[in-house]
Formats: structure tokens, C-alpha cells, sequence
């Protein structure tokens, strides 16, 4: 494959995995009204996850993407029992510093994560058999992967219980006395919403053959916000179209900002970040509700006795 076909095939896979950690938190910021900044914790999770299960203890890839699911559902599970009783700011403080906890776990726990050297060697499905062929694949098993999750999390959505925890972001006190388990509710989402971004770090090492804590700073988390507030909260579609435009900026803001003279890399870099944030401003601007705004489905009437 040429220079430019594997670039744009890089851009696709990419696009995948901002894709599967948007659904992430559309899952339970859109869905449950949970802030949640640790996505870069749970998408290093399944990388070293799916990393030391095919690396270090030699298991197939397969049982790498499971262990990357089971790790971050229980990671979820602990984060949300240990903030049952916080909301808004706080809880997104403490899900941060989660985030923050695991990369700094991942840069000094050398005998398990080897440090800053990172794993390397992370097989990929198939690479062998494939050859040139492996990435533009694996990209293409990647969008095939979003689009089953989008269309899981969209039956989700039109269902009974997405219509639960829509009561529970809106009015948790309401949705108590109609009955519903609110902690149960917030512990499966974000159970599920875990998983899922970790699956995307199993997915982005496998990849790449290749994990360090240095990949997953906050920027990430930044960036999946400003995916799902660009494409619209609540809706699962809009956070995939986001994602993709994240990475549409991100790549043309590359070429912009280095046709720029005189002017220091970390200058290039420091004027990508303000195009994707003008970028950003403008679009809320003309669209504060997203690209595509979340649709609530009527909610079923009950039958007629008549």
C-alpha cells in the first residue's frame, strides 16, 4: 500500500477507537448524566489489559479482548461503589484522578507494565497471514465493531431501561420514587460504558503492537468531549460523527498549522489545539445542541381496556 493509503487507513482505525470511547461516554454522560474524565484510565486499562494476557502470559487474542471487557466492567464497578454519594464536579474529580492513578501505576510498576519502555510486540490478529494487508483490515474490523456497538447501544437506548436512565439523569430523586434502583442503574452503565472504552484500548494495542503510559494522557478524555458535545449528548450516532470530526481536525490542523513559517513545532502544536478548540466554539455556536441533537422516542402508551 501506498504512503497516503496507509495514512488515510490510520485515520480510519483511529477514528475507530475515538469512535468506541465516545460511545463510552455518551453511554454515561448522555445516557445517565454521569461526568466521567477517567475514559484515558479505562482505555489504558484494556491496552495492558489485552497487553500483558498476549504478551506476558502468552494467552490468544481473543481471551486479550475479553480480559480487556472483564477488567474494565470491574474497574467501572469499583470506581462507581466508591462514589456512590457524589455527583456533578466531584465525581468527575475523583474519576480524573482515577484516570491519572493508572497511567502513573503504568509508568512506575516497571516488573508488570515495564515502565516508560512500555510492551511492545503485542500481537495482531491475523498479521502474519495478512501481511501488507493487516492495517486496512484491522481498520475495517474496527468501523464493523463500532457500528455493532452503536447499533447495541442504540437498542439500548429504545428500550425500557434506556428510558430508565434517561429518568435517572434528568431527576434522580423523581425516578427514586417511581421505583427505580438508581445505584443499580449507575453501576451497569458505567460497568458497561467501561468496557467499552477499554475494549477500544485492547483494540488501539493490538493495533499499534505497542503501549506506554505516555499515550494516554488526559488529552484523550479532552478530546472524546469535545467528540460527543460536538456530535450531540445522548445520542449515540452523533458521538460516532464526532469522534470523526475530532480526528478530521486534529489531522487537517497537522497540515495548517505546518504550512505556518518560522515557527517552532511546539508552536505547530500548541496552534493545533486552538483551531480544534475554534473549531469547536463554532459548531456550539451555531449548533449548541450538536450535529445531531439526541431524539427521545414517545414513550409507549398503554393499552386501551375499552
Amino acid at each position: 500500500m501506498s504512503g497516503w493509503a496507509n495514512y488515510i487507513v490510520f485515520i480510519i482505525a483511529t477514528g475507530g477507537f475515538y469512535a468506541l470511547l465516545a460511545l463510552s461516554l455518551n453511554l454515561i454522560w448522555g445516557g445517565a448524566g454521569m461526568v466521567n474524565l477517567g475514559l484515558a484510565g479505562f482505555f489504558a486499562l484494556g491496552a495492558y489489559a489485552s497487553a500483558l494476557l498476549t504478551v506476558s502470559a502468552g494467552a490468544p487474542i481473543a481471551a486479550g479482548f475479553v480480559g480487556a471487557l472483564v477488567v474494565g466492567a470491574v474497574g467501572g464497578y469499583v470506581v462507581t461503589m466508591s462514589t456512590t454519594r457524589l455527583r456533578g464536579d466531584y465525581l468527575a474529580i475523583v474519576t480524573l484522578g482515577f484516570a491519572e492513578t493508572i497511567r502513573l501505576i503504568a509508568n512506575n510498576e516497571i516488573w508488570l507494565t515495564r515502565g516508560s519502555d512500555g510492551i511492545s510486540g503485542i500481537p495482531g490478529p491475523f498479521r502474519a497471514a495478512l501481511g501488507g494487508w493487516f492495517n486496512a483490515a484491522y481498520a475495517a474490523g474496527t468501523v464493523a465493531l463500532v457500528v455493532l456497538v452503536w447499533f447495541l447501544l442504540r437498542r439500548l437506548d429504545l428500550s425500557p431501561y434506556g428510558r430508565a436512565l434517561r429518568a435517572v439523569r434528568e431527576d434522580q430523586q423523581v425516578a427514586q420514587v417511581a421505583g427505580k434502583r438508581i445505584l443499580r442503574f449507575k453501576i451497569e452503565a458505567f460497568a458497561i460504558s467501561a468496557a467499552i472504552a477499554a475494549l477500544a484500548g485492547a483494540l488501539y494495542g493490538h493495533f499499534n503492537s505497542y503501549v506506554a503510559p505516555d499515550v494516554f494522557q488526559p488529552l484523550i478524555t479532552i478530546y472524546i468531549f469535545l467528540a460527543v458535545a460536538a456530535g450531540g449528548v445522548g445520542r449515540a450516532a452523533g458521538a460516532v460523527l464526532g469522534a470523526y470530526l475530532v480526528i478530521f481536525f486534529l489531522e487537517a490542523t497537522r497540515f495548517a498549522a505546518a504550512a505556518i513559517p518560522g515557527l517552532s513545532p511546539v508552536q505547530h502544536a500548541a496552534i493545533r489545539e486552538m483551531l480544534v478548540g475554534l473549531a469547536l466554539v463554532l459548531v456550539l455556536r451555531w449548533r449548541p445542541q450538536g450535529l445531531l441533537p439526541e431524539h427521545i422516542p414517545p414513550a409507549p402508551r398503554p393499552a386501551s381496556t375499552s
